[in-house]
């Protein structure tokens, strides 16, 4: 009987990926309904520019100081789990014998086929720690690099974005001229975006397309009849 291949297809990009779809769906989001907005109350590119500009670096900014601070949250965490696990096999080893068993036990394993394991697992203190964290805990050690290119990664994904609404208002004097080229290059990269987020993450491309377009197009299209009705 002839042998094939077994393939596995999975989601592998992890945390950058995750950077990029945060910073880039506001990116698109924010300044397309801010550009919508002031284009209901102005006449004038030149003011959408210069709003939208100042959107996008304090956007950016904001959005990257973010995923900084998550970033340093979940390593800060995982070093105050870590320091507690380690003294916990010290001072009670018995209690966490019960739960390595208990997680076994969870597996299916029986108690006397996990009772090795916990006993070869109490014996290197290293890989019990390693153990009570992944499996206990649910816990990966995060990468100490992670912060700082993370709020580097949504902070350009977010400006990327956010240019991209902006765009026509560059070539354009009147604001109600740029505003449908603005809406047609949007929701054509909101689409793009949300097929390719969700082709990434196991979710219908064309569905999670139009989820996407659906958002930014909410959005916009609120913040455009809400400076209608102001000014």
């Amino acid at each position: 009987m002839p042998l094939t291949n077994h393939v596995e297809s999975h989601f592998t990009a992890g945390d950058t990926a995750r950077d990029v779809v945060i910073g880039m769906a506001d990116g698109l989001t924010v300044p397309f309904a801010l550009a919508a907005g002031l284009s209901g109350a102005i006449s004038s590119t030149s003011i959408v520019v210069t709003a939208g500009i100042a959107e996008i670096a304090a956007g950016s900014i904001a959005m990257g100081l973010g995923g900084y601070l998550a970033a340093r949250s979940d390593t800060e965490h995982y070093q105050s789990e870590l320091r507690r696990e380690h003294e916990e096999i010290k001072t009670k080893p018995d209690a966490e014998k019960a739960e390595v068993e208990e997680v076994l036990l969870d597996f299916g394993l029986t108690s006397e086929q996990a009772a090795p394991i916990v006993e070869s697992l109490s014996k290197n203190p290293e890989a019990w720690v390693r153990f009570m964290m992944r499996f206990e805990l649910g816990l990966e050690e995060p990468d100490p690099k992670r912060a700082p290119r993370s709020a580097g990664t949504i902070a350009l994904a977010y400006i990327v974005g956010g240019l991209i609404p902006l765009s026509p208002y560059f070539f354009f004097a009147k604001a109600a001229e740029a505003l449908p080229w603005s809406v047609g290059v949007t929701l054509t990269a909101l689409a793009a975006f949300g097929a390719v987020k969700g082709r990434f993450t196991g979710v219908s491309p064309i569905k999670a397309g139009l989820q996407t377009v659906c958002v930014g197009g909410i959005a916009a299209a609120a913040a455009f009849q809400i400076a209608k009705w102001v000014g």
